[in-house]
């Protein structure tokens, strides 16, 4: 018995082959049009089945690391700061330190593209299969204290511990509470060596221990983030500053 397309269709979304059913009738026609023989078509149906199931794994896991937004490395105008570490971040984006379970520290102004860097590098990670967990500094702290709030401590540091890669941004950027260089050393200890941590922040390491309220605390930390660590000091103008430019000249044009 021969079925239909529709029926075929209605068979392969009880399959649950999705990428199979959005593409049937295209594939049935390169095959009436002598375009695709019947192993080719099958071949390409599979592969179809095999692309959509890997775009919704990506998707999930764009979703579960926190990630704000998708950037892109190609998007940087290296010659608005030519003196923007680009070697290096294009080595970053092989994504070997994750491999290597080495870290990075990303140091620089505001507004110079650290956390552009750190989210584009993230979704390239995302994008190959690596698990990914992103947060701005205040709420990682603030999901650490929540956790903690409701007994389940445990559980999610265990998650932070098992993720391929953390990215805390812009440290620094916010107030934090006092405990807040316990719980940072807690997260970069429990990974060191075991998998890679990316960290932003817009002041100098010199810095950190006035800023944690901890100078003893600091200095372990730091040793063990830089122990296999990569160093990356972003140098130029303000990119929000130039876009902000940009918009109130085109208002004051169109005014």
């Amino acid at each position: 018995m021969t079925m239909s397309i529709t029926e075929l269709e209605r068979s392969l979304r009880a399959l649950r082959l999705s990428g199979m059913t959005a593409t049937l009738q295209n594939r049935a026609m390169q095959v009436a049009q002598q375009q695709m023989d019947f192993i080719e078509a099958f071949s390409a149906l599979v592969q179809d089945e095999l692309d959509r199931r890997r775009s919704r794994l990506i998707e999930r896991r764009f979703s579960l690391s926190g990630l704000p937004e998708r950037k892109d490395l190609r998007d940087f105008d290296w010659q608005f700061n030519p003196k923007i570490p680009k070697r290096q971040l294009l080595e970053l984006a092989a994504l070997k330190f994750i491999d290597g379970r080495e870290d990075a520290l990303f140091i620089g102004s505001p507004g110079v593209g650290k956390s552009h860097a750190a989210k584009a590098l993230a979704l390239l990670a995302v994008q190959r299969g690596y698990t990914v967990i992103y947060r701005e500094a205040h709420v990682l702290i603030d999901d650490i204290h929540q956790a903690r709030e409701l007994g389940e401590i445990k559980k999610y540091r265990a998650t932070l511990k098992a993720a391929d890669l953390v990215v805390i941004d812009d440290l620094f950027l916010r107030k934090l509470p006092p405990s807040a260089g316990d719980e940072l050393a807690d997260v970069i200890m429990s990974r060191y060596e075991k998998s890679s941590t990316l960290i932003t922040s817009n002041r100098e390491i010199e810095d950190w221990g006035k800023l944690l309220g901890d100078v003893v605390i600091v200095a372990p930390l730091l040793d063990r983030l830089m122990h296999h660590g990569n160093l990356l000091k972003f140098v130029g103008k303000s990119w929000r500053l130039k876009e902000s430019a940009e918009r109130l000249a085109k208002a004051s044009q169109t005014a």
